[in-house]
């Protein structure tokens, strides 16, 4: 099977949201394969699953969008017809600056090409919370990352692909994996959400005020996030309630109530991407999703089956700096 000499049977450890894209690829390419996962799927399974073009205090886009964003969206559209259910939800994202400082940073770059391809046409109005300025921005939207994961395990039970042998093995692990330190530094970090029911609009995800917005329907909303790289454990925190709650204060306003309030660890590697490649023992290892996997999960995937089937090595830019040849 591949140049690569591939066994017939490899192992994914772990079903989060890298090991389920992997294994949808090899399921589309008609590849026998096992999976397990000893854990609930990792970070994803308490993640918001949001993609956003332009990101960050700098107002940039997202590392490759142009290249992941669109093999992204056919594949979570591919996985709507196969279970015939709703998966991916796009929204428009609103961006707003919390200072003068920030707006000048924004407006600075939006007539840049690179930006400017994902701006709306017409300017938004200004939301409530006197913020100095905001831009609307195309591309935006949510995975479900939960229902993902179950329907995907559901199928791979069914087609009897759940096991924990063979070989090789592809490590899929998530923050698990990489706080053991086998893959070297790290730079994962906990976060905290808060699931909320409140009375405010949902046409928009908003960004801003350190934090995000997403409607998810029925007048609920996912409003993250923390970042605590000291104590990584999946435990929620009275700091964190509070930390979010003025974030859901600025971005949505005062009246809300909490319906869920949960934590999960972000696996980070360099500059927060995803990185593949081979480990000292040989086993191949899918890292480093960080808080993007719904953006770039699928086309990593796709790039690593490439490189076990069929020999494809990708750029170094997607390889662990130690990866075997």
């Amino acid at each position: 099977m591949g140049v690569m000499g591939i066994p017939e049977n490899p192992l994914i450890v772990g079903q989060g949201l890298a090991g389920t894209c992997l294994a949808w690829e090899f399921l589309r390419r008609g590849v026998p394969f096992r999976i397990a996962d000893h854990g609930e799927g990792g970070s994803t399974r308490v993640a918001a699953g949001l993609i956003n073009p332009i990101t960050g205090k700098n107002f940039e886009p997202s590392w490759r969008i142009t290249e992941f964003y669109p093999q992204a969206i056919a594949f979570y559209r591919f996985l709507e017809k196969e279970f015939s259910e709703n998966l991916w939800h796009p929204l428009p994202v609103l961006r707003v600056a919390s200072s003068q400082k920030e707006w000048a940073k924004i407006s600075a770059k939006l007539d840049l090409p690179e930006v400017k391809r994902w701006l709306s046409a017409d300017p938004p109005a200004k939301p409530a919370g006197g913020f100095p300025g905001c831009v609307e921005l195309s591309g935006g939207g949510w995975l479900d990352t939960r229902k993902f994961l179950h329907l995907s395990r559901v199928r791979f039970h069914e087609l009897g692909l759940w096991g924990d042998t063979g070989t090789p093995r592809i490590r899929c692990e998530g923050a698990a994996g990489l706080i053991t330190g086998s893959m070297g530094g790290h730079r994962c970090a906990k976060g905290e959400i808060l699931t909320v029911r409140a009375d405010w609009p949902e046409t928009h995800i908003r960004i801003g005020a350190g934090g995000w917005l997403v409607p998810i329907g029925g007048a609920c909303f996912r409003v993250g996030s923390t970042y605590d790289w000291d104590k990584l454990d999946e435990t929620a925190t009275t700091a964190g309630l509070e930390h979010i709650t003025a974030i859901a204060t600025k971005l949505g306003g005062p009246d809300f109530g909490v319906i869920t309030h949960v934590a999960g660890i972000r696996p980070i590697l360099r500059r927060s991407q995803p990185l593949v490649g081979r480990d000292a023992s040989g086993d191949w290892v899918f890292n480093g999703l960080g808080s993007k996997g719904a953006l770039y999960a699928p086309g990593m995937a796709s790039i690593l089956a490439g490189w076990i089937l069929d020999g494809i090595r990708p750029a170094t830019e997607f390889v662990f700096p130690d990866a075997l040849s």
